[in-house]
């Protein structure tokens, strides 16, 4: 089974160690505990969508390229061998939503 949380700790340890930087250098740059961010990365906290983003702003990278990468490993561990581009909602449907 995919777990989710494991596949966004995946890559957002991947990216932190892509930087050259320490979980301390990104905890205290997302303002989240060191021990919190450790567990993030090892997939045992889900992280809720505000720590995802405050995460992604302290890696410097934005919020959708994490989800693409993470919804692309997906794909993959499910063994889909083809995604469909889906049309994109414009921001005034999303922010009904």
């Amino acid at each position: 089974m995919i777990v989710l949380r494991r596949v966004i700790g995946d890559e957002l340890r991947r990216r932190r160690q892509d930087q050259g930087r320490t979980l301390r250098e990104v905890s205290s740059a997302a303002r989240v505990s060191l021990g919190y961010l450790s567990e993030v990365e090892r997939g045992q906290k889900e992280a809720s969508s505000e720590l995802l983003a405050s995460i992604c702003t302290a890696l410097h990278v934005p919020l959708a390229m994490v989800l693409r990468s993470v919804s692309d490993e997906v794909a993959v561990l499910e063994g889909v061998t083809h995604v469909t581009d889906l049309p994109v909602a414009s921001s005034s449907v999303v922010a009904a939503a």
